[in-house]
């Protein structure tokens, strides 16, 4: 039975909504000529490759539904608790959990304890993990040739399934410009297309089979260990993939329409209308947004702890959580996209085709909707792509001071704030600070290189300095 989350629906009608602007802007030359360069553009379709790859992972769990059982009637009943497609297609990853902490690929645990042998005895040693390697008879000597076996198996799998999909692309390309199959790989092969597909298709090899050998590999071991509470951290990164997709595009999607509204109004009718939103937009901005958001998160969590006969699970006590954070950071962030808009507005309202729409009868509204808002788009566009990768790195900070996202939810801040205790034992725990940091750094690079690109692309003075 679905599951249906109020982050789960948003994001969807985000997407949507993106996939309707680009169904509407591929009739539209002006709309689709600096999209074209982002499509020929080599370092934005790489990191583009790298986006869709976290993007499939935060898609798939956002699907969210109640497993159905029997019980003891055999009556179909459904569980309470709501799982993702996500975590149904990597149930061995979560249901696997250790005693406590293991490092990387150990079959062996991270502390010492007292043991019990079979001949009743008691030893003080490492004792062998419930999971990690416990196929293997001697670790010892067994551990690196099976790893490098598994990986190769993996690799194999992943290169056969690249393959299917360059079959895929390749069919497709070869039914859009109606040429040979060998021309078509030829021409890819020596890097002879307007879309980078060579640079393309040897990103997207190294991410399938990169994810192939983690698949193989992960059943058999912990690939990047497990938590003081034996939860595997290589599936806590992955399950934090949709929190930072949610944090980063719910956010934008709450404060666009502040930011739109208020500043092309002000800009336009300047005025006492002006004086008004600026006044607004300049006392919100004196107050420091932690503090906004601290006192914000700690209203909500007051009232969940009053109303608890309301939230019928843990997890939408979780997402609304997450739903108001969003919704907090989206009214603390809309000021400066609101200003950038207000001063083009200025601008554009002296320009001689909007003096010759008012001349020609042309309402105010009318005005605002074709030929201002039309022209400020460009700036919009380029302010969300480049906020994305800070509202990322916002969630982790905010979850390092424990105001972040509620600790149940799996985030790469929630993995950062349970390091610090970890960084400081002996001997040190480093690899979830490690993780977070790996699946961190790689989005938001991916993020900001393509965000550069957009930027140049949909920048109208970067192209009349090109003519």
């Amino acid at each position: 039975m679905p599951a249906l989350f109020w982050t789960d629906v948003l994001f969807f009608l985000l997407l949507a909504m993106l996939a309707a602007l680009l169904v509407y802007a591929r009739d539209k030359e002006h709309l689709r000529r600096p999209w074209h360069k982002v499509a020929t553009n080599r370092s934005g379709m790489v990191s583009l490759v790298v986006l869709l790859a976290f993007l499939l992972v935060g898609v798939l769990d956002c699907l969210h539904f109640y497993p159905a059982f029997r019980d003891a009637d055999g009556r179909l009943e459904y569980k309470t608790e709501a799982i993702s497609v996500f975590d149904w297609c990597t149930m061995t990853l979560s249901t696997r959990d250790e005693k406590t902490y293991s490092a990387p690929f150990a079959a062996y645990a991270y502390a010492r304890e007292y043991v019990r042998r079979e001949d009743g005895s008691q030893r003080w040693e490492y004792p062998r993990l419930q999971y990690g390697g416990a196929h293997l008879e001697n670790p010892q000597s067994q551990k690196l040739g099976d790893i490098v076996a598994t990986a190769t198996s993996g690799a194999g799998k992943g290169l056969l399934l690249w393959s299917a999909l360059c079959a895929v692309l390749v069919g497709l390309l070869v039914r859009q410009h109606r040429l040979p199959w060998n021309v078509c790989l030829r021409r890819i092969a020596q890097d002879r297309t307007q879309v980078p597909w060579r640079a393309m298709l040897i990103t997207l090899l190294i991410v399938v089979m990169a994810a192939c050998v983690l698949a193989e590999l992960s059943v058999k071991y912990h690939v990047l260990g497990t938590d003081k509470v034996g939860q595997d951290v290589f599936y806590q990164s992955l399950k934090s993939v949709r929190t930072g997709l949610i944090i980063g595009t719910l956010t934008t999607m709450i404060m666009l329409p502040f930011a739109l509204l208020l500043g092309i109004l002000a800009g336009y009718f300047r005025g006492w209308v002006d004086d008004v939103i600026q006044y607004v937009y300049t006392t919100l901005n004196s107050i420091p947004d932690v503090l906004l958001i601290a006192a914000a998160i700690l209203m909500m969590q007051v009232y969940m702890a009053k109303h608890e006969d309301e939230f019928a699970s843990l997890a939408l006590r979780a997402d609304l959580r997450l739903l108001f954070l969003c919704l907090i950071l989206g009214i603390t962030r809309w000021t400066g996209l609101c200003r950038l808009l207000r001063a083009e507005t200025l601008k554009l309202r002296e320009m001689e085709y909007i003096q010759a729409a008012k001349a020609l009868g042309v309402g105010q509204w009318g005005i605002l909707v074709r030929h201002i808002l039309p022209n400020v788009f460009h700036i919009v566009l380029i302010t969300v792509t480049l906020d994305f990768s800070a509202l990322v790195l916002a969630e982790a900070v905010l979850s390092y001071i424990n105001i972040g996202v509620d600790p149940t939810t799996p985030s790469w801040g929630n993995m950062i704030n349970s390091a610090r205790l970890e960084m400081a034992r002996e001997p040190i725990v480093w690899w979830s600070l490690t993780a977070a940091f790996l699946f961190m750094f790689t989005l938001v690079l991916a993020a900001n290189l393509f965000a550069d690109v957009v930027r140049d692309a949909l920048d109208p003075r970067r192209e009349a300095n090109n003519r």
